[in-house]
């Protein structure tokens, strides 16, 4: 399917479901999609995601992934009191790469292109962007502080493993780069290669653990989450924010897009997204079928050994190494930013 397809299916969708609820105050295109040209091919390991726009303070929970007239889209709800303030939403750095562009799918009340307009003629001024890495940077720190130590191992993981991961979202974020999330280290490779700063990568391999992590290891994991995943999503009743991302409907972007990678050489940039879905499964299988939860830990805790965690304690270690990192993180975003064509002053 062609980008401009699923953007129409999108606008359908929208007009047909999200248009008539209460409260409906917009929706606008964003992640991966965004900037991509309608001719481009939509990649099976692809979803478009869309916001919804409502006037609640409480949102209702995410709709998540599902098939629309072919097409796999990923629904989010944001409440318009997120949007309210648009230099809030320029130092966001989760928000403002959704207004960057026109994105806008359907805007009753205006109000989502005047935020458009504002946030794209200031997106690039340096000033803003400094304050979008010291936002990533800052989520960094909050949520390793935030990792609950008496919560199951696979949710420490998960907390530690996402709070990691971020690292990557701060160089993307100084190149005015998308964070994306499944690829953000093969993203973050990019750009630390554009702009002479390759050396760097393997600090943040050695991070998240898998820097000298072979091929082979990596595509065993992969056939173990292929049996956790399958089993997680025939029994999944409990809703998690996660949900849509266990479920046949997203098989081909975790399953079939994580051996992409493999087979084209960027196996350790597949990591990230299995032990993600791997803890994610667990979470699920912890509160729907305990029982399987058991009999199918050993092949996580295998793949989360050979990043070198065994226990809480490591994950402590761990959590640790990434806060001494930051100082250098912060040395490449600097270089980054000075070296950025884009950037204005």
């Amino acid at each position: 399917m062609k980008v401009g397809q699923a953007r129409a299916a999108a606008a359908r969708w929208v007009a047909e479901h999200a248009h008539v609820e209460a409260g409906f105050r917009g929706a606008y295109f964003s992640g991966s999609t965004v900037g991509l040209p309608d001719d481009a091919e939509l990649p099976p390991s692809s979803d478009v995601d869309i916001v919804v726009v409502i006037a609640r303070d409480d949102p209702p929970a995410k709709l998540g992934k599902f098939r629309y007239e072919g097409a796999l889209l990923e629904v989010s709800h944001l409440s318009w009191a997120q949007l309210s303030s648009p230099d809030d939403v320029l130092a966001s750095y989760h928000l403002a790469g959704g207004f960057r562009a026109d994105t806008i799918i359907d805007d009753p009340t205006g109000r989502l292109r005047a935020l458009h307009a504002y946030v794209a003629d200031r997106f690039a001024a340096e000033p803003w962007v400094r304050r979008r890495c010291q936002d990533a940077r800052h989520r960094i720190e909050h949520r390793l502080a935030a990792i609950d130590t008496s919560a199951p191992f696979h949710e420490q993981v998960n907390a530690w493993l996402f709070s990691t991961g971020v690292t990557t979202h701060v160089l993307l974020v100084a190149a005015l780069r998308n964070p994306t999330i499944r690829l953000r280290y093969l993203a973050a490779r990019r750009v630390l290669a554009h702009y002479g700063e390759l050396g760097v990568y393997p600090e943040l391999l050695e991070l998240l653990g898998c820097r000298d992590l072979p091929a082979d290891r990596v595509r065993h994991h992969l056939s173990e989450l292929a049996t956790t995943f399958d089993a997680t999503a025939r029994v999944a009743k409990t809703p998690f924010p996660f949900s849509s991302d266990i479920a046949p409907d997203a098989r081909p972007i975790v399953i079939d897009g994580s051996r992409d990678l493999i087979d084209s050489g960027d196996h350790r940039e597949a990591v990230f997204w299995i032990i993600a879905t791997f803890a994610r499964c667990h979470t699920i299988l912890a509160a729907d079928a305990p029982e399987l939860h058991r009999e199918l830990a050993p092949a996580f805790r295998a793949a989360v050994a050979d990043l070198g965690i065994t226990s809480a304690g490591d994950l402590a270690h761990r959590t640790a190494q990434v806060i001494r990192y930051l100082p250098a993180l912060w040395q490449t975003t600097e270089a980054i930013l000075a070296a950025n064509p884009d950037i204005t002053a």
